[in-house]
C-alpha cells in the first residue's frame, strides 16, 4: 500500500474518530486503534498472496472513499423511501440502514417474539455496551488468520453500525429478519458489522441485502458474525444488488456449536468488484452446515467467493452447493476449501461448484480444495466450467422459441436450482423475479 493511500486512512480516523459509535467506551478505542495499527502493516491484500491471486483490489486502493457517519433522517427523502418500499420483503422484520446509518422511521421491529432481541449495534453500544464487548474484541488479535486481514481491521476501526440480534434459548421467530442496507450517495465508504447470537435451541432466519442507486461508486466493506450455540437452527442469506460501479468486500464467520444446524447463502448480482469470504466453524459433534451460492455477472464484473469450512469435531456434516453465470467479459473466482481436523471422525463432507460462460471473453477460476486429516470421513468435491448445450437449444428452437429465448430459458433453468433451495419464500420469490428480468420478454413468465 502507498504511503499516500495509508496517511488518507490515518486521516479520515483523525476526522471521524469523535463522531464514531461507542468512542467514549475504554475498550472499544483500543481495539479501534488496534485494529488501525495493524492495517498500517498489512495493508491491502495483493496479487502475491494466494487467496487473492485471481482478485485485485488495486482500484479500490486507489479510491479516496470518505468514511460514511450516521446520519438521522436519510430515509426520510422521498426517492429514498420509495427505493426502501420496493426492496423491502413482505412479511418480514425489517431493519434499514441507509449509507451505513440506521433509520428507524422505516424499519419494523415491532411485535418481535418474546426472547429476540433486534436493534442497531450503534444503540446498543449506547444502551448496553457490556453485552457486546466480548463480541466485539474476540477477534481483535486473530486477524491473519480470519478474513482479509486489512478489510476486517479497517471494519473495526471505522465500523459505524450494523445489526444485533440475539435469540434466548428456545426463542423461535415464524417472520425472517431482513436487513437492509441501501447506499445512496457516491464517493462514501460503509463499514457495517452485524452480530446475531442464538442461544440453545433457538431458531430465525436472516436475510442480509446490499443494494446501491445505479450508477453510484462508493464501498461497503462488511462482517457479519454468528454464534449458533447448541442445537440452535440458523439461515444466513445474503443478497448483494449493489450499484455495477461499487465496491463490496463481505466476510460471513459462523461457529457452531454441539448440535446447532446453519444454512448460508450468497447471491451476488452487482457491483464491479465483490469480494465475499465465508468460514464456518463446526466446533462440536453433531453440528451441520448447507452453503449454497449463485453468482450472476456481465461487462467487466469482477465476483469472488471464498469458502472454509472447518470439520473440528466428530459427526459433523456439510454440503456446499455453487453455480455461477458469466457473460460479457465477466470474470469470477470460486475457492472452496473444506479441512477435516484429525479429531474430526465420521465427518461427512460434498462440495459441489458449477459454471456457466454464455461468451468466449467471460472466465472463471474455480478451485475447490479437501484437506483431510482423518482417516473415517466420507468426502467429495468436484467443479465444472461449460457452455449451453446445443442440443437443448435445438430442442427449444424446434419447438418455436427463438435462438435468444432459448438461450434465456436455459440459463434460467440452471440458475433457479440454486434459488429452489431456499427456505423463506419472500426472498425466493424476490430473486426469481430478479432472474425473470433477465430474460427477453417472451419468456419472462415461466413457470
Amino acid at each position: 500500500m502507498s504511503a499516500s493511500g495509508l496517511e488518507h486512512y490515518l486521516a479520515e480516523f483523525a476526522r471521524v474518530e469523535a463522531a464514531l459509535p461507542g468512542h467514549h467506551l475504554g475498550w472499544l478505542a483500543h481495539a479501534r486503534r488496534q485494529a488501525l495499527d495493524h492495517f498500517a502493516q498489512a495493508g491491502f491484500p495483493t496479487l502475491r498472496q494466494e487467496d487473492w491471486k485471481y482478485t485485485s483490489v488495486a482500484a479500490l486502493e486507489r479510491s479516496r472513499f470518505a468514511v460514511a457517519l450516521p446520519q438521522a433522517g436519510a430515509g426520510l427523502d422521498p426517492a429514498v423511501a420509495a427505493q426502501i418500499e420496493a426492496l423491502a420483503l413482505a412479511g418480514a422484520h425489517l431493519l434499514v440502514f441507509v449509507n451505513g446509518a440506521h433509520q428507524p422511521q422505516w424499519s419494523r421491529v415491532d411485535a418481535l417474539p418474546a426472547g429476540m432481541e433486534l436493534a442497531s449495534l450503534a444503540a446498543t453500544l449506547e444502551r448496553a455496551p457490556d453485552c457486546l464487548e466480548a463480541l466485539l474484541t474476540r477477534r481483535a488479535s486473530d486477524y491473519p488468520s480470519g478474513f482479509a486481514s486489512g478489510f476486517a481491521a479497517l471494519n473495526m476501526a471505522f465500523m459505524t453500525d450494523g445489526a444485533y440480534i440475539r435469540l434466548a434459548a428456545g426463542t423461535v421467530s415464524e417472520q425472517p429478519i431482513h436487513l437492509l442496507f441501501l447506499a445512496t450517495a457516491g464517493e462514501l465508504a460503509t463499514h457495517a458489522r452485524n452480530l446475531v447470537v442464538a442461544q440453545a435451541g433457538s431458531q430465525v432466519c436472516i436475510v442480509e441485502h446490499h443494494a446501491g442507486l445505479d450508477g453510484l461508486g462508493y464501498c461497503t466493506n462488511t462482517i457479519t458474525d454468528i454464534v449458533a450455540e447448541r442445537d440452535a437452527q440458523v439461515e444466513h442469506h445474503k443478497l448483494q444488488q449493489e450499484s455495477l460501479k461499487a465496491f463490496h468486500v463481505a466476510g460471513v464467520k459462523l461457529d457452531q456449536q454441539r448440535g446447532s444446524r446453519c444454512a448460508s447463502s450468497s447471491f451476488a448480482l452487482g457491483g464491479a468488484l465483490a469480494r465475499v469470504d465465508i468460514e464456518v466453524g463446526l466446533n462440536a459433534e453433531h453440528t451441520e452446515c448447507s452453503l449454497d451460492g449463485l453468482y450472476m455477472s456481465g461487462g467487466r464484473q469482477h465476483i469472488d467467493h471464498h469458502t472454509r469450512i472447518d470439520h473440528a469435531s466428530p459427526h459433523s456434516k456439510s454440503r456446499e452447493f455453487y453455480k455461477g453465470v458469466l457473460a460479457g467479459a465477466a470474470r469470477a473466482v470460486f475457492n472452496g476449501k473444506v479441512v477435516v481436523h484429525a479429531d474430526a471422525q465420521h465427518s461427512d463432507a460434498h462440495q459441489s461448484n458449477r459454471n456457466l460462460l454464455l461468451s468466449d471473453n467471460a472466465e472463471v477460476d474455480t478451485k475447490p480444495q479437501l484437506e483431510i486429516y482423518a482417516d473415517d470421513v466420507k468426502c467429495s468435491h468436484g467443479a465444472t466450467v461449460g457452455q449451453l448445450d446445443p442440443e437443448q437449444i435445438y430442442y427449444l428452437r424446434s419447438r418455436g422459441m427463438d435462438d435468444a429465448a432459448a438461450r434465456a430459458l436455459l440459463t434460467f433453468a440452471f440458475a433457479e436450482e440454486v434459488v429452489r433451495r431456499l427456505g423463506p419464500a419472500p426472498l425466493r420469490t424476490r430473486l426469481e423475479t430478479l432472474l425473470r428480468g433477465r430474460l427477453p420478454a417472451p419468456v419472462k413468465e415461466v413457470p
